[in-house]
C-alpha cells in the first residue's frame, strides 16, 4: 500500500509536467509512424524495382540505418546537423526515429510483397498495366494485408523507442521521468508511474493492429 501511495502522489504532485511529456510522446509516436510508413512504402518499392539503381538506392537505405544504433542517429542530427540547421532535441529525435524505423518498415512491406503470389503481377501486366500500375494498384495493397502483424510490431517498437527523445531534451515521458526522479529522489516509483503511461500507448495500438489483422483476414 505504501509503494501505490507513494505512485499516486507522484502522479498527483507532477500531473501536468507527466501530461506534457505524454503529449509529446505521443506527438513523436504519431508523426513517426506517419513518416516511418511513407518513407518505408517508398524505399521497399525501390528495393523491388526493375531498375537497378533504384534497387541499389532502397537496398543502401536500409542496410545504412538499420545498422546503426538509433541512439547514433539521434545525437548526429542534435549535434551535428543543428549546426547548419536549426533543430531542437524533439525534432532530432523524431527524424531519427522515422529513418530508423523506416528501415525496418521498408522489409516489412518488401516481405509482404515478396508473398503475394507472382501470378497477380503477371496478370496485371497481360492486362495492359504497367510495373508500376501492377504494383500499385494491384500488388502493394495485397503486400500490405499480409505485412500488418510485422508492422504492428514495429509500431509498437516506435513508440518505446521515442524514448530516445529523453537524451536530447526531447520533453518526452522519459525525460520527463529523469526530471522528476531527479527532485523527489524515487525513482523506482517515478518509472513504474511513467511505464504505465507507456502501456496506454502500446496496449490499443496493439490491440487495434491485432483486430485489423484478423478483419483484413
Amino acid at each position: 500500500m505504501e509503494g501505490i501511495d507513494k505512485m499516486i502522489k507522484i502522479l498527483t504532485d507532477n500531473w501536468s509536467t507527466i501530461i506534457t511529456g505524454f503529449e509529446f510522446t505521443i506527438l513523436s509516436s504519431i508523426v513517426g509512424l506517419l513518416g516511418s510508413l511513407i518513407l518505408g512504402t517508398v524505399f521497399a518499392l525501390m528495393e523491388m524495382a526493375p531498375n537497378k539503381f533504384l534497387k541499389f538506392i532502397g537496398t543502401a537505405f536500409v542496410e545504412f540505418f538499420r545498422n546503426i544504433p538509433l541512439l547514433v542517429i539521434t545525437l548526429f542530427f542534435y549535434v551535428v546537423v543543428s549546426h547548419a540547421v536549426k533543430i531542437n532535441g524533439f525534432w532530432a529525435g523524431t527524424i531519427a526515429l522515422i529513418l530508423y524505423t523506416s528501415s525496418f518498415v521498408t522489409e516489412c512491406i518488401r516481405g509482404g510483397v515478396n508473398s503475394v503470389d507472382p501470378g497477380q503481377m503477371e496478370g496485371a501486366r497481360s492486362n495492359g498495366l504497367t510495373y508500376t500500375q501492377a504494383m500499385i494498384h494491384i500488388v502493394l495493397p495485397q503486400g500490405f494485408k499480409l505485412a500488418i502483424p510485422s508492422l504492428g510490431n514495429q509500431f509498437i517498437n516506435l513508440v518505446k523507442n521515442s524514448s530516445i527523445l529523453s537524451f536530447v531534451a526531447g520533453l518526452d515521458l522519459m525525460y520527463q521521468a529523469n526530471v522528476i526522479s531527479g527532485a523527489n529522489l524515487d525513482p523506482f516509483n517515478t518509472y513504474i508511474v511513467i511505464g504505465i503511461f507507456y502501456l496506454l500507448l502500446t496496449g490499443p495500438l496493439s490491440v487495434f493492429m491485432n483486430h485489423l489483422e484478423n478483419r483484413l483476414r
